[in-house]
C-alpha cells in the first residue's frame, strides 16, 4: 500500500480527489481555525497516496466532508514509513487553518511531537487506520483491532490445514510498525504459535509492497520450498508472494491468508490466488472521522478512546469455528462501512 530515497521531496503533492468531486488545495500562511465557530475544516494525512487501501480512505473523507459543508485537504508522505513527510504534511495543514487532523501515522511514535504542537495550538487529532504509542497521543482512534484481524487470519490458516503441523513462511510489513507488529502478533496467537517457533522457517519485510514481497518470498524459497502455509501482512503483499509461490509450482499445496478487503484482494481470494482475506473498514474510519470533525467544530465536543471499527473474513471456503463471509458479500461490501 514504496521504497522512495529518503532525501526526496517527503511530502506528496495535494491532489485533487474527482470522484468526490472535492479540490484537495495547498494554501500557505493562516492560522490554526478555532473550535465552536461551526465551519469544519479537516486535513488529512496518509501514509502514502498511491496505496489503494488509502485512496479508499482519503476518497471516503472527502465525499463525507463534501457532503456535510467541510473544508478537506489531503496530503501524504511518500512511502510507508516517512515519518518527516507526514511531520511536514501536519505543518503544511496547520498552516492552512484546519481545526482537525485526521492521520494515518507511519510511525506509531514518529510524528508524536508534531501531534502534540498541533493539539497544542487547539486542533483536534484523531488517529485512522493505525494507533500511536502511547494511544492517549491523540484525542481518539477509529481503526481495526490489527491484532484481532491477524488472529482471524491465523486461527483461518491454522483451520485450513485441518490438524497438520503448519510449516510457515512469513510476510512482514514495516519493522516496527505498530500495524506489523500487531497483525504479526495475532497471527501467531492464532496459528498458536510464538516467533521461536520452529514451525516458522523464515519471515521477510515487505514495506506493504508487492514487488518486495515476491522479492522477498523468492529469497525464501531459494532456502525451503517445505511449506504448507504463509502469512501476509497486507493483499499487495499476499499477490507477491502468490507470484513467487506460482512461479515454484507451490500454490496447491499452500494455504495463503492476508488482510484488507479491498475489492481486489476479495477478487484474489474467489480467484483463488488468497485462500482467506480479513477485510477492513476504511469508509466507516474516515466518515466517523469527519463526523467527529464536524460536532467539535460546533460544539468543541472531542472524541477520546479507541473505537474498532470491525473485521470479518472473507473467504469461499468456510472453516469450523472461523465466522466468516463470501466473496460475494464481500465484493458487495469491500472497504466499505458494513460490518
Amino acid at each position: 500500500m514504496r521504497q522512495r530515497s529518503l532525501t526526496a521531496l517527503a511530502l506528496a503533492a495535494a491532489v485533487a480527489v474527482g470522484t468526490a468531486g472535492c479540490t484537495v488545495e495547498r494554501h500557505w500562511g493562516g492560522n490554526t481555525a478555532k473550535p465552536g465557530g461551526g465551519k469544519a475544516k479537516v486535513g488529512l494525512v496518509t501514509k502514502t497516496d498511491t496505496n489503494p487501501y488509502f485512496v479508499e480512505l482519503r476518497n471516503s473523507a472527502a465525499a463525507a466532508a463534501k457532503a456535510n459543508g467541510a473544508e478537506f485537504s489531503a496530503l501524504a508522505g511518500q512511502f510507508d514509513g516517512d515519518n518527516d513527510g507526514q511531520v511536514r504534511a501536519i505543518e503544511n495543514l496547520m498552516q492552512q487553518g484546519v481545526n482537525t487532523i485526521l492521520i494515518t501515522p507511519s510511525s506509531s511514535t514518529g510524528v508524536l511531537k508534531a501531534i502534540k504542537d498541533a493539539r497544542d495550538a487547539g486542533v483536534l487529532v484523531i488517529a485512522l487506520d493505525t494507533a500511536t504509542e502511547p494511544a492517549d497521543a491523540v484525542d481518539a482512534t477509529f481503526a481495526t483491532d490489527n491484532f484481532a484481524a491477524g488472529q482471524q487470519e491465523g486461527a483461518y490458516v491454522k483451520a485450513a490445514l485441518a490438524g497438520t503441523d503448519p510449516k510457515l513462511l512469513m510476510v512482514d510489513g514495516t519493522a516496527g510498525s505498530s500495524v506489523d507488529t500487531q497483525r504479526h502478533g495475532g497471527f501467531l496467537k492464532g496459528m498458536g504459535l510464538t516467533d521461536s517457533s520452529p514451525a516458522i522457517k523464515g519471515h521477510t519485510n515487505a514495506n506493504g509492497d508487492q514487488s518486495l514481497a515476491q522479492q522477498g518470498m523468492e529469497n525464501l524459497l531459494q532456502r525451503t520450498t517445505d511449506l504448507n502455509s504463509v502469512y501476509s501482512m497486507n493483499e499487495p503483499m499476499g499477490r507477491g508472494a502468490y507470484a513467487a509461490l506460482k512461479a515454484r509450482g507451490l500454490t496447491g499445496q499452500t494455504v495463503l491468508g492476508s488482510i484488507d478487503g479491498g475489492c481486489e484482494g476479495v477478487q484474489n481470494v474467489k480467484s483463488g490466488q488468497l485462500a482467506a482475506t480479513v477485510m477492513q473498514f476504511p469508509k466507516k474510519m474516515a466518515e466517523q472521522g469527519v463526523l467527529a470533525a464536524l460536532d467539535y467544530a460546533k460544539t468543541g465536543k472531542k472524541p477520546d478512546g479507541f473505537v474498532n471499527t470491525g473485521s470479518t473474513v472473507i473467504t469461499d471456503k468456510p472453516m469450523p469455528g472461523v465466522e466468516s463471509k463470501d466473496t460475494a458479500w464481500g465484493l458487495q461490501n469491500c472497504w466499505g462501512g458494513t460490518e
